[in-house]
């Protein structure tokens, strides 16, 4: 049975995706397949040492997201509310602000970006480079401070303080704390390993993690739909 389900996990076209890895495509693929029909990582690597493979969450997170398409991500959207916000991480000790952009409507992420501090002149760079990627000519923000009024003024957009609707893109930032453990504490690595991470997380999100209030599809799915 397990000879069966590696083998229909596997695909040759996999091999350039995961070329010098030391464990066999085969497993790998399982493993990928494992973790997206739901099991957690911690539950996949289980099921991978009960077969005789020892590998840890974060192999087996690389091995899931070294298949995400190379393509535009997060995706072009014509969103109507967008939920904006940043939140503080550690990196080798100090901190510095995620911000993050999402569609409240489709759950899809729509831009995340790290920055040094925050404050109205990030929040507009963040903004701008946003506006550069969607079209947000119908689009309004619901933002939890009046700080974000001055910077969305400055970049031509419009929204407003909303302390309700907008509560999605703070459970976004606890599905992303609580999923990456590295941002539990401090990150040590690399501002650019972080963005990595950060890239490869909102492509699962995007493109791979049912919502209940999607009737169980990925964003995308429904921006494909």
């Amino acid at each position: 049975m397990l000879a069966d389900l590696l083998s229909e996990s596997y695909a040759t076209d996999l091999e350039e995706s995961w070329e010098n890895e030391r464990t066999a495509t085969p497993v790998r693929a399982f493993a990928v397949r494992l973790h997206q029909t739901g099991c957690s990582l911690r539950e996949t690597t289980t099921i991978l040492a009960e077969l005789g493979v020892e590998r840890s969450h974060g192999a087996v997170w690389n091995w899931v997201h070294r298949l995400s398409d190379s393509g535009c991500d997060p995706p072009t959207a014509t969103p109507s509310r967008v939920a904006v916000d940043e939140t503080a991480v550690k990196i080798n000790g100090e901190w510095s602000w995620l911000y993050a952009a999402i569609d409240i409507e489709i759950k899809v992420i729509l831009d995340v970006a790290l920055f040094s501090r925050h404050g109205t002149d990030p929040a507009a760079a963040f903004l701008q480079k946003l506006r550069e990627k969607h079209d947000l000519s119908e689009a309004e923000f619901l933002v939890d401070q009046f700080g974000y009024r001055t910077a969305l003024s400055r970049v031509g957009l419009s929204g407003r303080v909303n302390y309700t609707d907008r509560n999605l893109i703070e459970k976004w930032f606890h599905t992303l704390k609580m999923r990456i453990d590295r941002f539990h504490n401090s990150w040590v690595g690399s501002r650019s390993s972080v963005r990595e991470w950060l890239e490869q997380f909102v492509h699962y999100y995007n493109h791979q993690r049912p919502h209940q209030a999607l009737d169980g599809k990925a964003p995308v799915e429904v921006i494909q739909n």
